[in-house]
């Protein structure tokens, strides 16, 4: 059975499938290049890439004597736009942390703003 071309999310469950379309997003690459970079079989990388092409992830072109692999960023910008449904959830968690961390600050600023006393010994 084909994947569904309209559900890329199985696609970038797998990490290597992801390091692939991370690798993509520099540059259009050929399979001997991905297969150097990531220390895998060639076999595996051609499976990986089969599946990210079946899904519409990426696409592959003839250059010369090679076939180069390059990103179709209309299918990847479905999966960026789910995600975006989490952004409320990120961006209170960033504030949550900027807030800790001047709290921090504010607390560490005010120990050394306090004098010093020494006490002298009593006889």
């Amino acid at each position: 059975m084909l994947p569904d071309p309209v559900d890329p999310f199985s696609a970038v469950a797998d990490p290597r499938r992801r390091a692939i379309l991370e690798m993509l997003t520099e540059r259009e690459r050929p399979v001997n290049e991905i297969v150097e970079h990531l220390g895998v079989d060639q076999p595996s990388v051609s499976k990986a890439l089969r599946v990210l092409r079946d899904h519409g992830l990426v696409e592959s072109l003839k250059r010369g004597r090679f076939r180069v692999y390059r990103i179709n960023a209309q299918r990847i910008k479905a999966v960026h736009d789910w995600t975006l449904i989490f952004e409320p959830f990120w961006a209170h968690q960033l504030s949550r942390i900027k807030a800790k961390a001047e709290r921090r600050v504010r607390s560490k600023k005010s120990a050394t703003d306090r004098p010093i006393t020494i006490k002298e010994n009593e006889p």
